[in-house]
């Protein structure tokens, strides 16, 4: 028994991080099916006739287990390995995607079709979980911010893979389902990144299983008490860098007299390339200032830019170019909140920590989804973006006005995060 630890801590010892890069392709099959139901299924529905507050609402269900997801995160932590976890969860989202080719583009048939993109959305939160646990434990803290650029920049390039190259395809294949096979076939291709991990041995886990548990709730309290845990938890649950119009860019972009193509290369391929850039960026910037003020930096870079989109000219020039400066910042906002995020869990119970930060990130993604589709409707795209706008500027006002709030009163000593280790 000690033979086997001793082996087991030697093997910690000896082991050598992967680069950073790595958490890019295992994300990637979460991304494909998020840009698959927010691009290419909301254009095709949106291009039927259907409503944007219909298409809205579709989307948005794709959000909803996201934000309960931290319920069944234990399970990550306490049973089985992070790579078999993986595995189960990317051969089953596979097969949601591609029955969602079987059903046809109408309103009739969107009941059973949210219900396939609900299930699919929980089954690759197993996915994303056992990404994020793996990266928790692998990645050095100086490294923190630069794995979650990578890692974010996975997710929302194959958002474009499975938004943009899934709309292109779409509108030259003859059948849908040769669309969704393609896309699952992508996503079961991401298991070979697996081989170049090391499965972490855990801290908590116990022959007993209520000790693991008993050692789970502990340490996620421990984390979620401390200072840098409190805040973070609050920069989580704000309306900023949510990049939620991003969404509804295919099913507004008779606004801005933009066609198919246009649509599939500005929000797909092309915003699924800047975004990963912008994520590169923000993931490099995380490393070298304090993480929890450079997302609100990036928060801010998001409302001015749906100001400036709101009063330009509705043409299909400024269409892309908006929505392109757009996945800019929304890709440093994502490698921002994942770098606090990372910053603040440690490891330990990784999984259950991550995500509970991470349920809070989505519920004002869900929000706000339904509120720029709401606003939408009621005053047109101008309406839109100044709502989002006017939603991140009040949340970052928020943040600080109950940040100095909780100062006053001492209910929160100021607190100064350490400027990460500059590496090259």
């Amino acid at each position: 028994m000690n033979d086997n630890k001793d082996s087991g801590v030697e093997s910690v010892l000896l082991h050598h991080p992967v680069h950073p890069s790595l958490f890019t392709l295992l994300i990637f099959p979460f991304g494909i099916i998020t840009g698959y139901v927010s691009v290419t299924l909301a254009f095709l529905f949106s291009k039927d006739g259907i409503s944007v507050d219909k298409v809205a609402t579709l989307v948005a269900a794709g959000v909803l287990p996201h934000i309960f997801k931290f319920l069944w995160a234990p399970l990550l932590d306490t049973m089985l390995s992070l790579k078999k976890w993986y595995l189960i969860a990317n051969i089953i989202s596979a097969i949601c995607i591609l029955s969602t080719g079987i059903l046809p583009i109408t309103e009739s048939s969107l009941p059973l079709m949210t219900f396939i993109v609900i299930f699919s959305n929980f089954t690759i939160t197993f996915l994303s979980m056992a990404n994020d646990g793996l990266m928790a434990h692998d990645v050095p803290e100086k490294l923190k911010g630069r794995a979650a650029g990578y890692s974010q920049a996975g997710c929302l390039g194959g958002i474009g893979l499975g938004g943009g190259a899934g709309l292109w395809l779409a509108q030259r294949l003859p059948q849908e389902w040769m669309v969704t096979s393609i896309l699952a076939t992508a996503c079961l291709l991401c298991c070979f990144g697996l081989f170049f991990l090391k499965e972490p041995i855990s801290t908590i886990r116990d022959h007993r299983m209520i000790n693991t548990y008993r050692n789970l709730f502990k340490d996620v309290w421990i984390t979620l008490k401390t200072k840098m845990g409190v805040l973070a938890m609050l920069l989580c649950f704000l309306t900023l860098g949510t990049g939620a119009a991003s969404n509804l860019w295919s099913a507004v972009a008779k606004d801005w007299n933009a066609g198919a193509d246009t649509v599939a290369l500005a929000t797909g391929v092309v915003a699924g390339l800047l975004s990963a850039a912008g994520c590169l960026l923000g993931g490099w910037i995380c490393d070298r200032m304090k993480r929890q003020n450079a997302y609100l930096l990036f928060g801010l870079l998001g409302a001015l830019c749906a100001v400036g989109m709101a009063y330009s000219p509705k043409t299909e020039s400024v269409y892309i170019i908006w929505t392109s400066l757009y996945a800019v910042i929304m890709g440093l906002s994502y490698a921002g909140y994942g770098a606090f995020v990372l910053e603040a869990i440690g490891k330990g119970a990784a999984v259950t920590k991550y995500n509970i930060y991470s349920a809070l990130s989505n519920a004002p993604i869900y929000f706000m989804i339904y509120i720029d589709g709401w606003a939408y409707t009621r005053w047109g795209p101008v309406g839109m973006l100044n709502t989002e706008a006017v939603f991140a500027v009040l949340a970052i006002l928020f943040f600080f006005g109950l940040q100095r709030t909780l100062y006053e009163r001492n209910a929160l000593v100021p607190l100064e995060f350490a400027t990460p280790n500059s590496v090259d």
